[in-house]
């Protein structure tokens, strides 16, 4: 259980601190319920970690008549990364970096703490959960599910928002769906 809540900790502050050092300010999104809060933050200013957290919600239901344990892992990963991206916010604007060096740095964080929770049977939540949710009855990869549905969320970001440097959120997503995919799979002894 102290593994659990370790591998939860750890996730958790990577994703907060790839979202509000890195993606937050270039006013950019992730995939997932994470991308989802984002754009309900440019639109209507909404708090991140919390409308990740209300987001979820459907997604527990579902997962708990599924399969309960990734439901509880869900819930805590969840509730973790929403309230380490509302700890982590005075990080927003910190680093002054190029738009692509914030880009894969951020990506790369945020895809390292989403791939050791999912490695775990941990999801942070949202499409993650419901990417492993599918990955378990369909046998495919779960960072290739997470790349598909982050795609359409980023291509209706691009629709709503009309900023093309929202491009860069399709690196991100390429980024974190990777590391999620390769953390998953590899045997790590």
């Amino acid at each position: 259980m102290l593994k659990k809540f370790a591998i939860i900790g750890f996730g958790s502050t990577m994703i907060g601190i790839g979202i509000n050092g890195f993606i937050l300010p270039l006013h950019i999104i992730n995939g997932g319920f994470f991308g989802i809060s984002l754009l309900l933050k440019y639109i209507l200013g909404f708090k991140v970690g919390m409308t990740f957290i209300l987001l979820n919600i459907p997604v527990y239901m579902y997962a708990y008549k599924s399969d309960p344990e990734y439901f509880f892992n869900g819930v805590m990963g969840a509730i973790c990364s929403g309230i380490m991206i509302e700890l982590l916010v005075p990080l927003n604007g910190m680093f002054h970096l190029s738009v692509l060096s914030s880009v894969i740095i951020g990506a790369v964080i945020i895809g390292s703490g989403v791939g050791v929770m999912l490695r775990n049977h941990i999801s942070p939540g949202g499409m993650d959960l419901l990417a492993l949710l599918i990955a378990k009855w369909s046998r495919m990869n779960v960072g290739l599910i997470m790349f598909v549905m982050d795609a359409v969320i980023i291509i209706t970001g691009l629709f709503l928002l009309q900023d093309v440097k929202l491009f860069y959120s399709l690196v991100i997503v390429a980024i974190v769906g990777l590391l999620a995919s390769l953390i998953t799979t590899r045997n790590i002894e």
